[in-house]
């Protein structure tokens, strides 16, 4: 049974963009960075003293990256209540192995309070799960955040495997590589055997930060059904297609 953390040596606090990308190009499965309005870095008490200051010595385990929504109209998108610069979407999530399981749960409900006190304009969050790395979105799930689907269909985008055991890997990801992300001219590029398939769009999850009056005004008009919580299991995938290497 996984043990829970002590959270009484945990602490969140705002960091500088360098130093969360340092984490995130770094541990973070993406390997990539990402727009960053606001980072906040996790920490942990570790017992000993600082070897220079007076006080107890910590030590960074996990980062946060809350960024400007891609889409203009990602605000109006969940309710006609909300405006564009009152929206962030959750763009990076890591934390280190081994502090605990609850850990990621705690650092996201602490986030969402340290912006409704620095940034009390942003009445939502919104934030995508992909289908692509396995994921359902069970840590929204596990603190509160409304689902409002993934519509069940397919990207126009490809995804990419280019070894048989290996990972599935965006388009987008590979793009800097081959300058394309058309598997038929990656083709020409490549010279032994990649696998591609359709790739299923994210499961998109909202978060209310806004106070009571105003949350209950945005429940009432927002834009999209909140569903039923999606499994794993639930998620379905795509014909892989074989590309052998051109003659």
């Amino acid at each position: 049974m996984d043990k829970y953390c002590d959270t009484s040596k945990l602490s969140i606090r705002q960091i500088d963009k360098p130093t969360a990308k340092k984490m995130v190009v770094k541990y973070h499965y993406s390997k990539l960075w990402t727009k960053c309005s606001v980072a906040l870095g996790l920490f942990i008490d570790t017992g000993k003293e600082h070897s220079f200051f007076d006080e107890p010595e910590e030590k960074m385990v996990g980062v946060i990256v809350y960024g400007d929504p891609i889409g203009r109209l990602t605000g109006q998108s969940i309710s006609d209540e909300i405006k564009r610069t009152e929206v962030l979407e959750l763009t990076r999530l890591f934390i280190h192995d081994g502090y605990g399981s609850n850990i990621e749960s705690w650092f996201i409900s602490q986030s969402f309070n340290w912006l409704r006190k620095n940034k009390s304009e942003i009445k939502a969050l919104v934030s995508y799960a992909s289908p692509v790395e396995g994921h359902s979105g069970t840590i929204y799930q596990a603190t509160n955040w409304i689902y409002q689907g993934n519509n069940n269909r397919w990207n126009d985008g490809w995804i990419f495997k280019f070894e048989e055991d290996g990972r599935w890997i965006h388009g987008r990801t590979i793009f800097p590589y081959y300058k394309t992300n058309d598997p038929y001219e990656i083709q020409k590029q490549v010279n032994k055997t990649f696998w591609i398939r359709k790739e299923l769009q994210k499961h998109r999850y909202v978060y209310i930060l806004a106070n009571k009056k105003h949350k209950k005004k945005i429940m009432k008009t927002l834009k999209h059904e909140t569903l039923p919580y999606p499994k794993s299991r639930d998620t379905d995938e795509s014909e892989i297609i074989t590309l052998e290497p051109l003659k």
